[in-house]
């Protein structure tokens, strides 16, 4: 493999997506192959983004080829990246999959660009069926997954998902790695003092974009047990993300379990610079999760030996391994207070946060580079 063409989110878009992809392509810069990101000029149409802004507010990196040219709702577009592509002719072009609503623009340009008899399209799967259903879904899925030659999956669940639509094309297992751009750890006061809060508290982390199937619902009822139990003294839970759905729900929630004084919410989009804060103060993180496939969440808390409480949903409990480095509960509100009040009482913070050096060493972008490329191998011996 010499060049690769990367097709997904990246600056002047925000979030995990757009940071993996950037990350990935720098893991191949260093391997001296030459690398080109094609990102959006329109991603999603305003009207159905459901969060404030798409975009971050920072300068372009300056070591990366990033180009705007991809518009997913306009298919004349679709056609000439598609063709640009094929006459460029790339060893590789690597896409980010993540929601159906992509599969219309990305099947298309994939069909087109596999043309020219090189270029060999791979996947990075994060989801095959969405969180958030849609009549659409199977349509769209058929169409874009038979336009690609090969799939990496970061769980057992987005394999099931994708054994339900394809199953003649090679895919290779990789985990979710850790991210690089968020920084190191800081000091707790440091921490507390950048975010206005109270060192002399212990506090607890939900933390991302709050959407229904995170199960934060779930959480607040836990943590009125807990304070039910008198479990929650001198201790607090921030919610730190923004609210891509109905805040009001919750926030009428927290008032009527009376958690007005325990709950601290940060409800605006964390910029990846801030990132380091919360997960510097917290004792823990909660990830109460309806349903999943994989998170990216769970590899922040891994480069800040952050320990962890998941609920056995998805690929979650494949990530944090039970008793390890958190424990994994069912999804109830019982369930979850149980595993926090353990994780006081046993003194586990020191033994989690030890046992995180040796498991976060699976996770790292040189064994997704690797898998990649031993993929892209594998489509070539399948023509």
């Amino acid at each position: 493999m010499q060049r690769m063409t990367i097709l997904g989110p990246a600056y002047p878009y925000r979030g995990g997506l757009a940071s993996i992809m950037e990350i990935l392509g720098r893991t191949f810069q260093r391997r001296g192959i030459g690398v080109d990101i094609l990102t959006f000029t329109v991603q999603y149409p305003e009207f159905l983004f459901p969060g404030k802004s798409q975009y971050r507010d920072s300068d372009p990196p300056a070591d990366l080829q990033i180009e705007r040219c991809v518009n997913t709702v306009n298919p004349w577009n679709w056609v000439t990246v598609g063709n640009r592509i094929r006459r460029n002719a790339p060893d590789v072009l690597l896409l980010k999959y993540w929601t159906p609503f992509m599969a219309p623009c990305f099947g298309t340009i994939a069909r087109i660009a596999r043309r020219n008899g090189r270029t060999k399209v791979l996947v990075q799967l994060d989801n095959v069926v969405p969180h958030e259903h849609h009549l659409t879904d199977r349509l769209f899925n058929n169409y874009f997954l038979h336009s690609v030659d090969g799939f990496i999956y970061m769980s057992d669940q987005v394999k099931r998902d994708l054994d339900s639509f394809v199953t003649d094309r090679p895919t290779l297992f990789s985990p979710h790695p850790l991210f690089e751009n968020f920084g190191r750890p800081v000091s707790r006061k440091e921490a507390c003092d950048r975010l206005g809060l109270d060192p002399e508290e212990g506090y607890a982390l939900f933390f991302g974009l709050v959407r229904d199937y995170k199960g934060l619902d779930l959480l607040l009822d836990a943590w009125a047990l807990l304070k039910s139990e008198g479990r929650t003294d001198k201790r607090k839970l921030i919610v730190a993300g923004e609210f891509y759905g109905n805040k009001e729900k919750y926030v009428a929630q927290i008032a009527r379990l009376g958690l007005q004084e325990e709950v601290i919410l940060h409800d605006w989009f964390i910029p990846d610079d801030d990132v380091k804060f919360y997960f510097s103060l917290a004792d823990l993180l909660i990830q109460p999760y309806w349903s999943a496939t994989q998170s990216g969440v769970t590899q922040i808390a891994y480069q800040f030996d952050l320990p962890m409480i998941v609920t056995d949903v998805g690929g979650l409990a494949e990530i944090v391994p039970q008793d390890v480095v958190g424990f994994v509960t069912d999804t109830t509100p019982e369930s979850l207070a149980e595993a926090y009040v353990k994780f006081y009482e046993e003194g586990c913070v020191d033994r989690f946060r030890a046992n995180m050096a040796e498991e976060k060493k699976r996770f790292s972008w040189e064994a997704m580079a690797d898998r990649l490329t031993e993929l892209y191998g594998m489509t070539l011996r399948n023509g």
